[in-house]
């Protein structure tokens, strides 16, 4: 029997402690936006892309969007945050 080393296709395999990292990370991130005063962050979503914190989703006003990404940056291990949160009236008119 011969062994080939491993490829993975090109790739270097993620560590599954990274998954647990960034699922640490978007949990308390979530978490904070959801206690967090002068936001309805119900419709947000938090993705961790390394230590960066990326928000999607829609908000009620520009003043829950400035908000969401003030919060974002208090939480312990967040860098750097890219908000992509869009006004609810916004998402409406893109729809059609």
């Amino acid at each position: 029997m011969v062994f080939k080393e491993q490829t993975f296709h090109g790739h270097l395999p993620e560590i599954e402690a990274e998954y647990a990292n960034r699922a640490t990370l978007e949990s308390a991130v979530a978490n904070a936006l959801a206690v967090a005063g002068g936001i309805d962050a119900s419709d947000v979503e938090v993705t961790a892309e390394g230590d960066e914190i990326v928000l999607s989703g829609s908000v009620g006003t520009v003043d829950e969007i400035e908000r969401a990404t003030v919060v974002a940056r208090t939480v312990d291990g967040v860098h750097t945050v890219r908000n992509r949160i869009l006004l609810a009236d916004s998402m409406i008119n893109v729809r059609h």
